[in-house]
């Protein structure tokens, strides 16, 4: 039993640390201090959604249709192009400091909620990394795999929180509207560049 989890947990860890769309927006909001507890729940209770199908055996059904991974691959692609506009944007305008970025999104949850959603189920790679690799690895585990899938899922818990509510330590560096700016056009690049990939994968 424990066996199973604990490697649940490593490797649900091994496959949420990459730096991605979804981690960078969750890092963001908690830099901002906006709706974080929030963002980061709709993250953990997505995964540990798309891990319970994996367990169940949908990563295999996802294997036998190929138009399903399509669909979201490129709707994925244009979703992190426009939002990678976004931020250039904000990077170019300048002078955006900590508390303007608060002020302009006081009443901004459901938006944010969506935009969160958009990270999460709009990205082929999470589909890929918790419902097929993480439903083809449980399988070896037999009668414990749903311990394997609990194991996963709190990995998915710990870290999204630990970055949404870990972010104000960093809360000093982004003071600077500079910091803010160069922020943002990391941000732009890392999600043009998974846009990229997605397309020409």
């Amino acid at each position: 039993m424990w066996n199973a989890y604990l490697q649940g947990v490593f490797m649900g860890f091994s496959l949420i640390l990459a730096i991605g769309a979804q981690n960078t927006f969750v890092l963001k909001q908690g830099l901002k201090q906006q709706h974080v507890f929030w963002v980061c729940l709709i993250c953990a209770l997505s995964d540990a959604i798309l891990i319970a199908l994996g367990v169940l055996g949908f990563g295999h059904w996802i294997q036998q249709h190929d138009v399903f991974t399509q669909l979201a691959r490129y709707a994925g692609a244009l979703f992190l192009l426009v939002y990678g506009v976004i931020h250039l944007k904000q990077a170019i305008q300048a002078g955006q400091s900590l508390q303007i970025l608060q002020e302009n999104s006081v009443n901004s949850l459901i938006k944010t909620c969506l935009t969160c959603l958009g990270f999460t189920w709009l990205n082929p790679h999470v589909y890929l990394d918790t419902v097929v690799l993480l439903g083809s690895i449980s399988v070896k585990f037999h009668d414990m795999k749903a311990y394997f899938a609990l194991g996963s899922m709190t990995a998915s818990f710990l870290f999204f929180f630990s970055l949404g509510y870990g972010a104000k330590l960093l809360l000093r560096v982004f003071k600077s509207p500079r910091a803010w700016q160069i922020l943002d056009v990391l941000i732009a690049i890392v999600m043009w560049g998974i846009a990229l990939s997605l397309i020409f994968a």
